[in-house]
């Protein structure tokens, strides 16, 4: 069902993307051991150009290929949203040198990435990160502290990490962005059991050398980089979320359109047929809104913050919401090992989570919301 009017050509491309995605993807995802680094699927992802298009599209094709791929190989959705998560502060910040460096090796699946914003106690509150950068030398600084909940850790290549240069600043300010190799002396880590089927793990940061030569940005802007990087990406998050809810409906379509019962087929009882329309209803709803964030971020809007928690906040709520629904009315098969929704509803919870957990998103829009009643003089 075309939304947003979309033009043909992109439509087109989705199809073929999905297309692709079951046939070269999904083989190599299969074969993938869970909470490991899938470099094959990484590889081919790279083949496809897939990768390449990170640094060359804007924000909605962004978000049409990580819907499309969602609706057919989730593992490859992932792999290519954290490439691009861990690789965008170099491409938009990056010196010459570091994206001559990094970057051809990102866009064809052999250098992996990781983004280090998370701490022990700096979670939702990013602005509260402790990881010390203390100066050493004219140009220099050691890292010392932990990252956790890192995505492709401890197995990327390098991490694009977040530490306090400034320690008398409180908040946001004081923060700045290094790009870490993996091998750096005094970087360790170590993997977490997690329901993932990606690499999450932490860092520890035991006086680990960076330089001037390391920075993204600017000294002390760090945050930044960081949240300009989570206004990209946090409409994306959006169409994976919707990408995963519109695989659980097509699934549910069919088995309720085919599955006998009471004398006729699912679909012919009321309450199945309502709670499908809910399902479409939500879905569409949702990535109207995923759209309309992502071309607002592309035409440079001024309400991109706005735009982009809303957009996450619904579509991966709306997900949830769709996900459950469908495993409900497939029944215990849904929840057999190997059942698409069964896959689904271990992936979809975590999008409600990470990238700002829902809570942040609610308090980024009521923020919001009141700093331009403020603005306006409102009474």
């Amino acid at each position: 069902m075309p939304a947003f009017s979309l033009d043909p050509d992109r439509l087109a491309w989705c199809a073929e993307l999905r297309t692709r995605a079951d046939r070269q993807l999904r083989p190599l995802a299969d074969q993938g051991e869970p909470g490991r680094v899938n470099r094959p699927l990484l590889a081919e992802l790279g083949r496809l150009g897939l990768l390449s298009r990170l640094f060359t599209s804007g924000a909605l094709d962004l978000c049409l290929t990580r819907e499309s791929l969602a609706r057919s190989c989730s593992e490859a959705e992932t792999a290519l949203a954290l490439q691009g998560l861990g690789a965008h502060p170099v491409h938009t910040h990056g010196t010459d040198a570091q994206r001559a460096r990094w970057l051809p090796g990102v866009s064809d699946g052999t250098t992996v990435a990781a983004f280090a914003l998370t701490e022990p106690e700096a979670g939702s509150d990013a602005a509260a990160l402790a990881l010390r950068a203390t100066p050493d030398g004219a140009d220099g600084w050691r890292l010392t502290g932990d990252k956790c909940w890192i995505s492709n850790a401890p197995e990327a290549d390098f991490y694009t990490v977040f530490a306090r240069t400034e320690p008398d600043v409180a908040g946001a300010r004081g923060v700045t962005a290094f790009l870490v190799p993996a091998d750096r002396p005094g970087l360790t880590g170590a993997a977490l059991d997690m329901l993932s089927p990606h690499p999450v793990g932490t860092l520890r940061f035991d006086a680990v050398p960076v330089t001037a030569a390391d920075v993204l940005g600017e000294p002390g802007h760090g945050f930044r980089v960081a949240m300009g990087t989570l206004n990209l990406f946090r409409p994306s998050v959006g169409a994976f979320a919707v990408g995963m809810a519109q695989a659980a409906l097509d699934a549910t379509l069919d088995h309720t359109a085919h599955r006998k019962a009471f004398g006729g087929t699912l679909s012919d009882l009321q309450t199945v047929a309502h709670q499908v329309a809910e399902m479409a209803l939500r879905t569409e709803a949702a990535r109207l809104m995923v759209y309309a964030a992502a071309t607002a971020y592309d035409e440079g809007a001024a309400d991109i913050p706005l735009r982009a928690a809303m957009a996450k906040l619904l579509a991966t709520e709306t997900a949830q919401y769709v996900v459950d629904t469908a495993v409900q009315l497939h029944g215990a098969r849904a929840l057999r090992r190997g059942h698409l929704l069964e896959h689904l509803y271990r992936e979809v919870r975590a999008p409600r989570i990470y990238e700002g957990a829902s809570e942040v998103q609610r308090g980024i829009i009521a923020s919001r919301l009141y700093a331009a009643e403020r603005s306006q003089g409102g009474h």
